[in-house]
């Protein structure tokens, strides 16, 4: 009789719409790859800032904020259930987007900051992307479907044709930021460029020896979303006050790095594991750096998806914004 009753149970709760079943008392959400473009996370995690929007919409939560980082890492526990948010690239979160339309159906949740990557290299030959020669490798975080990537295909079109659009990727290697950053500036590896984005392109810039030769806002022609939120449809409806904590928490959060700057650098300092590397003043300098945004407002996600699927890169192509983003305020601002 007692299992009997547990089936019946689990049926009837199945059978429940959405908005009556509990919502999720345990959130888990991935910090990312680390660097300001993730900054907004680690302001949430250290001030607890989800649970006490949880806590004034009547919801008690507790965040798990695992240590995973990387797109494909990302993806995986999405998709499997074992995070609920995730945060990545517009190029990665796009390729989700088109891979489970009709399934899945994840969508973005919000923008999380704008701000460009650079190109640096050690290499004298190269005074542009032009110049690159058979030998010559630019460490990307994914070869194909990374920012960087995307980026040198666009160029590409734009300079020599949609027939070239993947002209550069024969000298991508993927590699992680740290990695590629390491190898850039110890000069003996077989790394020409690095990719780089905050605060690991200003360190590189700041070697001798070592110069930028493109970065990605000049190539998208503006202030660019760098990174941004995404969750499965089904965990948006199924949770919607949780759904609308985070959001909250991430305008507080993004609010907060605004304010007070110093505050925040040391925060992200904190979450590198502190050391010499960086020291706070560089970090607010480039918190202080008009090109450095915090914003949930999406910024070009349109003109990436229309080159992907230009390209072939994306099988499915929006018509709007609102079809990438789940529908909310700052949304219809955005592009």
């Amino acid at each position: 009789m007692k299992t009997i009753t547990a089936i019946l149970l689990l049926a009837v709760a199945a059978a429940l719409p959405p908005a009556a079943r509990a919502e999720v008392s345990e959130l888990r959400i991935p910090l990312g790859a680390g660097g300001f473009g993730f900054l907004p996370l680690y302001m949430m995690q250290k001030h607890k800032l989800i649970e006490q929007q949880a806590e004034k919409a009547g919801v008690k939560v507790t965040v798990d904020w695992a240590k995973l980082g990387g797109p494909s890492a990302m993806i995986d526990a999405l998709l499997s259930g074992s995070a609920h948010f995730v945060s990545a690239g517009p190029p990665s979160f796009l390729i989700l987007w088109d891979r489970t339309k009709g399934s899945g159906d994840v969508k973005g949740v919000a923008a999380m900051s704008s701000m460009p990557m650079h190109l640096n290299t050690r290499a004298a030959h190269l005074k542009s992307i032009d110049d690159l020669k058979q030998g010559d490798k630019i460490g990307v975080t994914s070869v194909k479907s990374s920012i960087p990537s995307i980026i040198m295909q666009m160029y590409a079109v734009q300079k020599y044709g949609k027939e070239q659009a993947f002209r550069f990727d024969p000298y991508t290697v993927t590699m992680g930021h740290a990695d590629a950053a390491a190898a850039l500036l110890s000069g003996s590896s077989n790394i020409t460029a690095h990719y780089a984005s905050p605060p690991l392109a200003q360190l590189e810039q700041q070697t001798p020896g070592i110069h930028s030769i493109m970065n990605s806002d000049d190539v998208m022609g503006g202030s660019t979303t760098f990174t941004m939120v995404s969750t499965t449809t089904r965990f948006a409806k199924e949770n919607p006050k949780v759904y609308a904590a985070f959001v909250a928490a991430l305008k507080q959060a993004q609010d907060m790095i605004k304010a007070d700057k110093r505050a925040a650098a040391q925060v992200l300092i904190d979450s590198m594991g502190g050391g010499k590397t960086f020291s706070i003043d560089d970090m607010v300098r480039i918190l202080d750096d008009p090109a450095t945004k915090y914003t949930t407002t999406p910024e070009h996600v349109m003109k990436y998806a229309q080159f992907m699927n230009d390209i072939g890169s994306l099988k499915h192509r929006p018509a709007s914004i609102r079809d990438l983003f789940f529908d909310y305020g700052a949304i219809a601002e955005g592009n």
